[in-house]
């Protein structure tokens, strides 16, 4: 019997990666297990992650080995993560797409090579990198000059009234991350506009369209599906990004935050900063929380990747 060696190849690379993410999940399911009977729901609900006293001895709750005081809630983490990533999204969506635009269609061919390797040059900094130009710049620039101007202009808007801060927090986060995301919409966006049947754009302008009455009623419809995608791309970027966001956002501890400067803290770098101190618990409960957190990022980023497919399938229908 002949096999075809290509044809399984071919099955067993592609099933690599569901297999891979399928096996993630259900690992952090089963190492996080004593901390998801321990916490239960209540995990998602409260505010109140406290490793409790590591010098006392270990009590037993619920049938679980825990320090003295250990409590573990983490609705600030989901709030911060998702609003900070929205945030990053409503600024990074205008620009990047004007960016596109201005790269594909709104100057000389002979710049646009250049710039446009600069733009996607942007997209291969290391994040640590993006994290420590908003905390040695953005942070002494935003808190000293920028926030407290928009505090007190816009003192009539909600969530942009109330203290300025010293300039960590979610706003900060939110214009880094969209900092980092922009290069990636942009990039893939402008190869999308360029690849459009010139037809469609000659056709608006015979009707007495300009060149951006052409890009944004004709071009811009047409890769809706393109820019959902890689809205959702980037977007999942924005939930997991840690160092950047670890370095600028204030690691706001059972703290949700009351305006758009207020300091916050998200899953991901709330793992990083957390993960050694919890070493330090003897029944290992705290690691087992932080791989509890991970869970519910992993199963947040996972559901956010459906939604796109779900809105990719409707706009297919319609």
């Amino acid at each position: 019997m002949k096999i075809p060696v290509f044809r399984v190849a071919l099955i067993s690379t592609a099933s690599f990666l569901p297999l891979s993410l399928i096996s993630l999940i259900v690992f952090l399911a089963i190492y996080s297990w004593p901390a998801i009977q321990f916490n239960q729901f209540y995990f998602l609900w409260t505010n109140d992650w406290n490793l409790g006293n590591l010098y006392g001895n270990p009590v037993t709750v619920h049938g679980t080995q825990v320090m003295p005081g250990a409590k573990y809630g983490i609705w600030f983490l989901v709030v911060g993560t998702i609003v900070s990533s929205a945030l990053a999204m409503l600024i990074a969506m205008p620009i990047a797409i004007g960016a596109a635009y201005f790269l594909s269609e709104g100057v000389r061919k002979s710049w646009a090579g250049p710039l446009s390797l600069f733009v996607d040059l942007l997209a291969a900094i290391p994040s640590v990198v993006y994290g420590l130009w908003g905390y040695a710049l953005l942070v002494p620039l935003f808190g000293q000059t920028i926030f407290p101007f928009v505090a007190k202009t816009f003192s009539f808007i909600p969530f942009l009234n109330g203290d300025p801060g010293s300039g960590y927090g979610l706003l900060t986060s939110a214009f880094v991350l969209a900092v980092m995301i922009i290069p990636l919409i942009s990039a893939t966006l402008r190869e999308s506009i360029r690849m459009t049947e010139p037809e469609l754009k000659e056709a608006g302008r015979s009707l007495g369209l300009n060149r951006l009455e052409v890009f944004w009623h004709i071009t811009l419809p047409k890769l809706k599906t393109v820019l959902i995608g890689v809205g959702i791309l980037a977007l999942g970027r924005a939930l997991g990004e840690t160092m950047a966001v670890l370095m600028v956002s204030g690691n706001a501890l059972n703290y949700l935050p009351d305006n758009i400067y207020a300091p916050i803290s998200t899953m991901a770098a709330f793992i990083a900063s957390q993960l050694d101190s919890a070493l330090q618990d003897p029944t290992n409960m705290a690691v087992e929380a932080l791989s509890e957190v991970a869970l519910v990022l992993l199963l947040i980023t996972v559901v956010v990747n459906f939604a796109a497919r779900l809105l990719l399938w409707m706009a297919r229908v319609r």
